[in-house]
């Protein structure tokens, strides 16, 4: 007996009836992805033992930066993954402020940068492994151009040692010491091993200091040794592309000054040198000035130092021949009248020298004259800090009657030095006008 054959109405009650009843209670009718996603997402998941990077297109390389784990080994990804994604997550990640002004604009760079700081820093001697930074080096080397180093660890001290100091403090004993140097024996991070090795780094920041040391405070924290100068000043000497030097309160006497400077002389891309904030001195200064006569130096940072007069006369004899300094500060030093009127005199001649700071220096009268000579005579100069000095009435009176032959000094700071109201308020009006000259020729 055939079957009646289906009427239309009967065939649509079918289709309504009919169920997809999946074995996998998971499944879902998400649309399955395209093929180029199930590839990539494989190259993530495997990156770490076959890498697969820059064949990609850019659109494919985003999509792997953006999902590449940050704790893949770094001797895997930096050689393969390109500046970008991921190592914006990366910095993000370990660090809290990131601004990539001071980076060039580069998450990598500044990654990098930012992870040998952090490696230098927790150095201990004798007990962290060499190896830790120069495993570093190979990876790092094309990303580093800065090193900005806020503390280094001196080694921790034995507890024999400590004992057997006690013991000559107790019984006053005087033992003859077997080191060759007279100060410190702590010594710091050797730099040797490092810096020949950064072929493009361009400025290096220092301070030799212990950070938060709290009950353990030793002034021995706080100052290079003998030992560290000597490493430090190997090291720059092979550094040829370092353009800035920034090596301060480190407690720099006269002879760990000659030692660098030395180390300087014939360097051929030292551009800038912050000595600032430590114990500088005369000897140290003369060394200075066989710098600024051999260097290129543009710019030379010594505030807060001890220099006084032949330190300052040595500097000016340098800076009569110099033709490539723009920046001098010698701020919170002591040159008094005798340096000031060397530097003074050393300015007629110099052509180059954009700004000058000598605030609280003890300078006063005859100083303020000499350099009102210099104001009628050299229109190069632009700025001008006499502050917290004792220029008296008359050093005022002179500075005026410069000023008002003057039109290149667009700041002159004479705060706190006992010029008279009538004298400041004329200068101020002239350097204002020569700001208003100065904008207006620019926008030309």
């Amino acid at each position: 007996m055939s079957r009646p054959p289906y009427s239309a109405s009967q065939a649509d009650d079918f289709r309504r009836l009919r169920r997809i009843i999946a074995e996998d209670f998971d499944w879902s009718l998400i649309t399955v992805p395209c093929l180029s996603t199930l590839c990539l997402q494989s190259i993530v998941r495997n990156f770490e033992e076959k890498p697969i990077f820059e064949k990609l297109l850019p659109i494919h390389k985003v999509f792997v930066q953006d999902r590449l784990p940050t704790s893949l080994p770094l001797h895997v990804t930096a050689n393969w993954i390109s500046d970008g994604v991921y190592w914006k997550r990366c910095c993000e990640q370990r660090w809290d402020i990131c601004d990539i002004t001071d980076y060039g604009h580069s998450w990598k760079r500044m990654f990098f940068e930012r992870h040998m700081e952090n490696i230098i820093e927790l150095f201990i001697p004798n007990e962290t492994e060499p190896k830790t930074v120069l495993e570093m080096v190979p990876l790092c080397k094309n990303y580093v151009k800065r090193l900005d180093i806020s503390q280094l660890l001196p080694p921790i001290k034995e507890p024999e040692k400590e004992k057997e100091e006690e013991e000559e403090e107790e019984y006053g004993l005087e033992l003859e010491s077997d080191n060759e140097y007279d100060g410190p024996s702590i010594d710091h991070f050797d730099f040797n091993i490092l810096l020949k090795n950064l072929t493009k780094l361009e400025e290096l920041h220092l301070v030799y200091r212990v950070k938060q040391c709290g009950m353990n405070f030793e002034w021995m924290m706080f100052q290079m040794t003998d030992r560290d100068c000597e490493s430090l000043a190997k090291a720059l000497v092979s550094c040829k592309t370092l353009k800035l030097l920034r090596l301060h309160q480190s407690h720099i006497d006269d002879k760990k000054c000659r030692l660098l400077v030395k180390s300087l002389l014939d360097h051929p891309s030292l551009t800038q040198l912050d000595f600032s904030h430590n114990m500088i001195g005369d000897k140290g200064a003369r060394a200075i000035g066989k710098l600024l006569a051999r260097n290129k130096l543009e710019a030379l940072n010594m505030c807060d130092n001890s220099i006084r007069g032949p330190g300052a006369k040595a500097i000016a004899h340098a800076l009569s021949v110099n033709s490539s300094l723009l920046s001098l500060n010698l701020r919170l030093n002591c040159v008094r009248d005798e340096g000031g009127q060397a530097i003074g005199k050393a300015l007629l001649n110099n052509k180059t020298l954009l700004h000058l700071h000598l605030g609280a220096n003890q300078v006063t009268g005859p100083t303020a004259v000499a350099l009102s000579r210099v104001l009628v005579e050299n229109n190069t100069l632009k700025s001008i800090n006499l502050s917290c000095n004792n220029l008296g009435e008359d050093g005022g009176i002179a500075l005026g009657e410069a000023m008002s032959q003057n039109t290149s000094v667009t700041e002159c700071d004479i705060r706190l030095t006992e010029i008279e109201e009538q004298s400041v308020s004329f200068i101020n009006k002239v350097v204002w006008t020569n700001q208003r000259h100065a904008r207006e020729s620019q926008a030309k």
